[in-house]
């Protein structure tokens, strides 16, 4: 199952071959799985709570392996969590980056790493800011910045906007369309949401249930068909 606009002749970057996974408690999270993106893009899943989406999120992190199935990623996958304050651990916006930085570097690249990262999210000139000081959505564009400086170029953002105001929302959303779609470098992520309106951003999109993931299409198409199932519902 792949995103639309691809080509068929390049390799998946991730992909999941019939994957099945099977908590010990006996809840079957991963259902003979199967998915295919390629690099880069802003990719989204629509499920519902239980549907097998942090499974899944684990699984591409190495946390947890395919009991069946295979699954294959050319991508170095950091998590992005819905709450950035369950995340971000250490008092400054220069001190969080340099966690996730490689050690080997020396002061003056280290401090024009830290300020081009925090450049590409929108904060630049923060380095000192505390973070106690940031609003939300400041706290969730540093929180991509960490996964970028740990060299990640595949970002698996669970419902990123979903504590956030309309205004943080938009930006966070331009923020991860902007690395997806520059020009040198560009990065892959892999979105979850519950807001239909942001599908209509997304390079493609597929609805995930019962452990499975449907076939992808666009992200218009597929707002268009769930969003009389929420309004019959709401």
């Amino acid at each position: 199952m792949q995103p639309v606009n691809q080509a068929d002749s390049e390799p998946a970057a991730l992909c999941f071959d019939r994957v099945s996974f099977c908590w010990p408690c006996g809840t079957k999270a991963l259902d003979r799985c199967s998915i295919e993106i390629q690099s880069p893009g802003l990719w989204m899943l629509v499920g519902s709570n239980g549907s097998g989406k942090s499974t899944l999120f684990r699984m591409i992190c190495g946390l947890i392996k395919p009991q069946r199935g295979h699954m294959h990623c050319t991508l170095r996958p950091a998590l992005v969590f819905q709450n950035p304050d369950h995340q971000l651990l250490l008092p400054s916006c220069g001190s969080e980056l340099l966690l996730s930085l490689p050690p080997h570097l020396s002061r003056s690249e280290t401090t024009k790493r830290i300020e081009g990262l925090l450049e590409q999210v929108g904060l630049a000139g923060m380095a000192g800011r505390p973070i106690h000081t940031l609003s939300g959505g400041q706290k969730q564009r540093l929180a991509i910045a960490g996964a970028l400086a740990s060299e990640a170029n595949l970002l698996l953002l669970d419902e990123p906007t979903a504590l956030l105001d309309a205004a943080s929302q938009d930006a966070i959303l331009a923020t991860v369309q902007q690395l997806c779609h520059r020009s040198k470098n560009p990065l892959t992520a892999l979105w979850v949401t519950h807001r239909l309106g942001e599908l209509d951003h997304a390079d493609g999109a597929a609805r995930m249930e019962k452990g499975r993931i449907g076939a992808w299409g666009s992200g218009t198409s597929l707002r268009r068909t769930l969003e009389p199932l929420a309004r019959r519902r709401g």
